[in-house]
């Protein structure tokens, strides 16, 4: 990220959700560059990335199942927020720590269902927890990239249970861009410096 713009091998993450295909963006992940017209073909990724899968739960990647159980929920916005209140629980789908006021791939999620004129229903019940939010907390936390992802699979209609799935599959092709990566460099293995590392 660079003076608040997000980009991938210099295409902006914006520009890439509106415009480029999941295709393109296994070249530009793994290659470097956009496929040609006779390399884009529509064959999807199938090989499990397992270790990488496997690091994913609910602290990275379990947001988007619980956050489109939440938009299911038949409640207020307000007893939404009570009852997370009362457990002392985030409710899942809201918050980043980079992404303080908005998280635009939310609002580019957002802006597709619109474009595509799809019922906003469930993206305008997640905005209305945002607003609660905002009024209970005095400042914003916003609707984060898995709440979107939920508010879009409840849309079209999926079930709630394959948010995790959603999550892990287009990350696929990141992880095997990183190993890729990992490959390429001289050394065998990459050392953490003692900054990198946190105690718990």
């Amino acid at each position: 990220m660079q003076d608040g713009v997000h980009s991938i091998r210099s295409f902006s993450l914006l520009e890439l959700i509106e415009k480029h295909s999941f295709v393109e963006m296994i070249f530009l992940l793994l290659r470097g560059d956009m496929p040609s017209e006779k390399e884009r073909v529509g064959n999807d990724m199938h090989t499990a990335i397992a270790a990488g899968i496997l690091a994913t739960g609910k602290r990275h990647g379990g947001a988007v199942q619980e956050a489109a159980r939440v938009f299911s929920l038949e409640k207020s916005p307000q007893e939404i927020v009570a009852s997370y209140q009362e457990e002392g629980k985030m409710i899942p789908g809201f918050g980043h720590k980079v992404y303080k006021e908005e998280d635009p791939r939310a609002t580019a999620i957002y802006k597709k269902a619109q474009t595509l004129q799809l019922p906003t229903t469930v993206f305008d019940r997640a905005y209305a927890l945002e607003a609660h939010l905002r009024e209970q907390k005095r400042k914003t936390i916003p609707l984060n990239i898995d709440g979107a992802i939920a508010a879009a699979l409840l849309t079209l209609k999926f079930d709630e249970r394959v948010g995790d799935a959603l999550f892990i599959l287009p990350r696929m092709v990141g992880m095997t861009a990183h190993i890729l990566e990992e490959y390429m460099q001289n050394n065998s293995y990459y050392r953490l410096s003692a900054d990198d590392v946190e105690e718990s």
